[in-house]
């Protein structure tokens, strides 16, 4: 138990004095990690039309309870339980056909999820040819619950090769010094992807959900002023991801009844209140996956059940619990917007993670 302390101590007192000895550190920009499928599949030079998916897969954790969900058990996965999880997720976008995704809670090296690449397994394992890839989560090794060694992040892959893409820090959580140090640390994927002669800029963000002292809306303001600078540009973008947010005009957010809080989640798990005004400027500026007024067709105050909502931290359908918040999206600056009628939220993947993927498609 002394050596155990002893140890501790030590970390502590090496993290005081500025070492990165578990190598968590990031540069404020810095070069994406580039993926290759082992098979590179022919993609159209001229395609009609993009589809373009956005999907946080919880580090093919499916619907596992684990202890940093706030009420679970589970810390450690078996290789096979990774495996058939990720390649379930793998199946799925075989079958929706997507040509380009950004992905959310992706693991590349981590002993949660058996050391499993996912960002290559699932290039491998469906029709996708390129990746980048910029961790959010890096630790060589993490002290709590027996998690050891860490790397998850944000990925986008890509039918067409991905040319440039840059991994850009984002302001952390304001916590104590040995938190902060083991904690996340959010970034936007910055990618070009070359389509025949043209040229698209595609940008993810997983936004923080457990902040309380205004982080995430300093990371979504961030974000809004990369996708600004494009614009400004003349420089063609999609956009997306998880932003932790709700829609402006939604009826339902944090309150007394709200489905997404078991009685026994801990303060530490509890979300920032979701802020009305995150988003208002992504839809003001550009054009989102769903117009505001298709999303409060189906939306009633205290009545959580949308076709659109893209969210849920567990599911009990006895007692009415399901998908209950959107917080996924995609956005572009095309000025055609994207193609009418082609946004699909994909709530039938309820088993396979806490958030369902969403499509649409873009003219070409």
């Amino acid at each position: 138990m002394k050596k155990k302390y002893w140890i501790l101590f030590t970390v502590i007192l090496i993290i005081i004095n500025g070492c990165d000895i578990f190598n968590t550190n990031f540069d404020d920009m810095e070069d994406a990690r580039m993926y290759e499928a082992n098979v590179i599949t022919d993609a159209p030079d001229n395609p009609a039309s993009l589809k373009i998916m956005t999907w946080n897969i919880k580090f093919g954790g499916a619907r596992i309870d684990f202890f940093f969900d706030g009420w679970g058990n589970e810390v450690l996965m078996d290789e096979s339980v990774v495996i058939e999880n990720t390649q379930n997720i793998a199946d799925y976008i075989n079958e929706v056909e997507p040509d380009i995704i950004l992905l959310q809670e992706v693991d590349i090296d981590s002993k949660r999820s058996a050391y499993v690449d996912q960002v290559q397994y699932l290039l491998d394992a469906t029709d996708l040819n390129y990746g980048a890839y910029a961790s959010q989560w890096k630790a060589d090794f993490v002290p709590s619950d027996g998690l050891g060694r860490m790397n998850s992040g944000n990925a986008i892959l890509s039918r067409w090769e991905i040319t440039d893409a840059v991994r850009i820090a984002l302001p952390l959580i304001d916590q104590d010094g040995l938190t902060q140090y083991f904690y996340l640390r959010r970034n936007i994927l910055k990618t070009k992807i070359q389509i025949g002669d043209e040229e698209l800029q595609v940008l993810n963000i997983h936004a923080s959900a457990y902040s309380k002292d205004g982080t995430k809306k300093e990371q979504i303001d961030i974000y809004k002023g990369e996708l600004d600078d494009l614009d400004s540009e003349g420089l063609l973008f999609v956009a997306g991801g998880d932003f932790n947010a709700i829609p402006p005009n939604s009826l339902n957010w944090l309150e007394e009844g709200f489905p997404d809080r078991p009685d026994d989640l801990g303060e530490d798990y509890e979300v920032e209140d979701y802020d009305l005004t995150d988003m208002i400027e992504f839809y003001s500026d550009y054009y989102p996956d769903l117009h505001p007024s298709e999303y409060a067709l189906y939306e009633e105050e205290g009545v959580y059940f949308s076709p659109y909502y893209t969210h849920s931290i567990y599911i009990d359908l006895d007692e009415g619990i399901d998908w209950n918040r959107k917080l996924d999206y995609l956005f572009t600056n095309n000025p055609t917007g994207w193609i009418a009628g082609s946004n699909e939220t994909h709530q039938d993947t309820r088993q396979l993670s806490d958030h369902c993927p969403i499509t649409v498609e873009l003219e070409w």
